[in-house]
């Protein structure tokens, strides 16, 4: 089988049913699959699964303390906009432009861990990474980890039933994971201990690395306003934390084509722009279907994409080397000829129109 038809661990319910459709289980089926992908005492394999939620979870009693002890409405708006537009604009930034895509490169590893954690942190790269790619190659078909046509919960617990690696994957598999991952800069696990563990990642090295993030960022904003807006931050994060599980089903009309003319210009899947998610993290999710490997994905003039004016002041810094902006191309091959053939004038498109992308090496790693 192709790599990434088997690099993702495939639930108890399968990809596609016997006749090779979309398997699209029950809410008892998905939630009978989290309950065993969770469970560390069954199978020391899973521990990335329980820690996702274990992460998760942990930040609800910031989010309780807050409101019983230190709640006020500017608190609120603090968290608010710290949730959605830093965390929000932090996956954009280095999960989904940076670890996924390679959309643009650093100079040092110092500038590469700033970003890393620019925020708290609450999703370890692996689950992210590997997935994202998957969802690329296969979008809305059986395998998309986070398929809008078997529904919202589906997408919801993907983090867990659909995200994971393989558990049996040959070494040559393996070490295309690695190669995947190598420019985030985690630790990764040999082979032998792969085997043994069932990840890529080292669970030593996610745990500290998340309890060092947590620990400075909690005594950053203790330092600036005390447990009341520590708490009211760490308590924002699992808005965000939870929030993010729905994403890619609301991105992709929630399995019905709600595209629109001149907004949407990629036709390949039934990703959307939308004005919040584009807004508030950059995520204008269509044109980013239209061109992965781009650093910017708000070509049009009210596509405001901070986590682009982020990666644009790092470079402006010098602490990214190299980043690639496709909004000439996206203007040349799709705005433009839409706007003429609006005009009713005559449009030839580039001979090129075919490739979507021809830096998206997705499928290639």
């Amino acid at each position: 089988m192709a790599f990434l038809d088997r690099v993702l661990r495939e639930p108890a319910y399968g990809w596609r049913t016997a006749d090779g459709e979309l398997s699209k289980p029950t809410a008892r089926e998905l939630l009978r699959e989290w309950a065993s992908r969770v469970n560390v005492f069954a199978s020391r394999k899973n521990w990335q699964s329980f820690s996702m939620w274990l992460f998760t979870t942990s930040l609800a009693p910031f989010f309780l303390a807050f409101f019983y002890w230190h709640f006020s409405w500017p608190l609120v708006v603090a968290g608010f906009f710290y949730s959605m537009v830093g965390m929000g604009s932090y996956g954009t930034v280095w999960l989904h432009r940076y670890g996924t895509h390679g959309a643009y490169r650093f100079k040092s590893k110092l500038a590469r861990f700033i970003t890393k954690n620019l925020v708290i942190r609450v999703c370890p790269d692996e689950i992210y990474v590997i997935s994202h790619h998957v969802h690329h190659a296969k979008s809305e078909e059986p395998g998309d980890p986070y398929n809008p046509l078997a529904g919202g919960l589906y997408c919801f617990l993907a983090d867990t039933n659909h995200q994971p690696i393989a558990t049996d994957l040959t070494e040559a598999e393996y070490d295309r994971v690695c190669r995947l991952l190598e420019r985030t800069g985690t630790p990764l696990h040999t082979y032998e201990q792969y085997q043994r563990w069932g990840t890529a990642e080292k669970p030593l090295h996610t745990y500290l690395a998340f309890f060092g993030n947590w620990a400075f960022w909690y005594g950053a904003f203790y330092l600036m306003g005390g447990h009341a807006l520590a708490t009211a931050i760490f308590g924002s994060a699992i808005v965000w934390a939870i929030g993010i599980r729905t994403f890619n089903f609301g991105a992709h009309g929630s399995g019905k084509d709600r595209r629109r003319e001149g907004v949407d210009f990629h036709r390949g899947d039934l990703s959307i722009n939308q004005l919040w998610p584009g807004f508030v993290a950059g995520e204008w999710h269509n044109n980013h279907h239209l061109f992965p490997t781009s650093a910017r994905n708000g070509f049009l003039p009210y596509q405001l994409d901070l986590p682009y004016l982020y990666i644009r002041t790092l470079k402006a810094l010098g602490a990214v080397t190299d980043m690639r902006d496709h909004t000439h191309i996206f203007m040349e091959r799709h705005y433009e000829p839409y706007l003429a053939a609006k005009r009713g004038e005559a449009v030839t498109l580039p001979a090129e129109e075919a490739a979507v992308d021809p830096e998206d090496v997705t499928a290639t790693p």
